[in-house]
């Protein structure tokens, strides 16, 4: 294993982050340098598939090291403290990781969101994507909280544009408008709340 550090130029030590970083830039490097003449776009081609190796044997070999002795993922523990709405002890576990894979940023975009901080919450789930692009889950879980944030922003410009005199319609004056975007919004947030709570746990 320790060779696939050594072809990224990295130790063990260094965090997910770093590694996808590393292999991007070196990705990039030869991707150009493999339309060079000769056995220098040769080799670049070579280093292209060595890269790719290198980086999937590393991401699995980390992920198996988050495993427990009796089997359980330490992901399926922090996910359970959530179900339990026990944030601190799951906050608390995700802290402990010496790795930050993109599902420790999903989880940890969990945590935020629980807390009601969907802006960071919106940050970790974009690392996560960014990390595993092809990932479902991670895509389904950053478009629902993306239309949460949308209905918010319309509902904010809607009462900008309501008249502060209350001069409206009788169904306005009755509740009858309120009501209607009180079922809208309750069911927007229980769309976030069910894809977070159903979906936190491991693949």
């Amino acid at each position: 294993m320790n060779e696939y550090y050594e072809l990224l130029g990295l130790t063990e030590s260094a965090t997910d982050e770093e590694i996808l970083a590393r292999y991007n830039e070196l990705r990039e490097k030869y991707n150009e340098d493999r339309w060079l003449d000769g056995e220098a776009g040769n080799e670049a081609a070579r280093m292209l598939t060595k890269l790719d190796v290198a980086y999937r044997e590393i991401m699995d070999s980390r992920k198996e090291q988050n495993k427990n002795t009796d089997g359980q993922s330490t992901f399926e523990e922090v996910a359970d403290l959530l179900k339990q709405d026990k944030l601190s002890e799951a906050q608390s576990a995700l802290d402990s990781f010496n790795e930050r894979t993109a599902e420790w940023h999903y989880l940890q975009a969990v945590v935020f969101y629980k807390k009601n901080w969907t802006n960071d919450s919106k940050k970790q789930l974009e690392i996560a994507m960014q990390m595993e692009p092809e990932n479902q889950k991670y895509r389904a879980a950053y478009g629902k909280l993306n239309a949460k944030n949308d209905f918010q922003r319309q509902e904010a410009y809607n009462q900008q544009q309501q008249n502060p005199y209350n001069s409206g319609m009788p169904d306005d004056q009755m509740g009858g408008n309120a009501c209607s975007n009180c079922i809208s919004c309750c069911y927007t947030y229980l769309c976030v709340d069910c894809l977070f709570s159903l979906c936190c746990g491991c693949r």
